[in-house]
Order: structure tokens, then C-alpha cells, then sequence
């Protein structure tokens, strides 16, 4: 438990944060989750339809500081040759 105010407010926006950085991470989970659904399927329509959007997730996260930049784009990458491949 915190003894300053000021230290309390600091723990409660951090665990605010905390909760919307899992939210921002669970529906890129998702996302690309459905993406990997499409590549097995040898869906090519949606799966390219669903690579723009994880795309789009994965630099959003990158760029608010949630993810690292090289992670999402590796995984970017790595999903785009997937998508090419079909």
C-alpha cells in the first residue's frame, strides 16, 4: 500500500494502464489468430483482408509502446510471406 497520495494516484493509472495494454495485446491475439485460421484454410481473399488489419494492430501497438518495434515487425513479416506464399 502506498503512504503518499501522489504514489497511490501513480498505482492506480498504472494498473489502468495495465489493464488497457492487455486489452491492446489480447485483441491483436486475436486478430492474428484468425489470420493464421485464414493461412490454414488457404483462404487468400481473407487472409490478405485480415493481414491489413493485424498490420495496422501490430504498429498501433508498436507505436504507443506496448510492443517493441522489431517484435511487431518481425511478426509483420513473417505474416506477409505467409499470405504471399497462398
Amino acid at each position: 500500500m502506498a503512504n503518499h497520495k501522489s504514489a497511490a494516484k501513480r498505482a492506480r493509472q498504472s494498473n489502468k494502464r495495465m489493464e488497457m495494454n492487455k486489452v491492446r495485446k489480447s485483441e491483436v491475439k486475436t486478430a492474428e489468430k484468425s489470420l493464421r485460421t485464414a493461412l490454414a484454410e488457404k483462404n487468400k481473399d481473407k487472409a490478405s483482408e485480415l493481414f491489413v488489419k493485424v498490420q495496422s494492430l501490430f504498429q498501433k501497438l508498436a507505436k504507443s509502446g506496448i510492443a517493441k518495434q522489431k517484435t511487431a515487425s518481425r511478426k509483420t513479416s513473417r505474416l506477409a510471406q505467409q499470405v504471399d506464399s497462398l
